[in-house]
């Protein structure tokens, strides 16, 4: 199962607006896509779920999907955390 580490750069961390740009990119694939902050896990394609990890600027989250677009899906996603999640221009 295709796995990354990345690391929450944009000021705010995983907030409202990050944590919907992160679902609407997830929702783009197939594959499953879950996101993990220590033990805790999220479902990348629900909001709720994502904001419950509470993860502030600095937050080193371990990404995993499963499926048939799964590299691409973490591709995305690495691509969405390197842009700051758009934020900060």
């Amino acid at each position: 199962m295709p796995e990354r580490t990345l690391t929450l750069t944009n000021q705010r961390g995983l907030h409202a607006r990050a944590a919907t740009k992160l679902v609407k990119c997830s929702q783009q694939f197939s594959a499953n896509i879950h996101v993990y902050k220590q033990q805790q896990m999220a479902d990348a394609a629900n909001i709720m779920s994502l904001l419950m990890l509470a993860a502030p600027c600095g937050t080193e989250l371990r990404v995993h999907a499963e499926g048939d677009d799964a590299e691409q899906a973490l591709e995305a996603i690495e691509a969405l955390f390197d842009a700051r999640f758009d934020e900060e221009h």
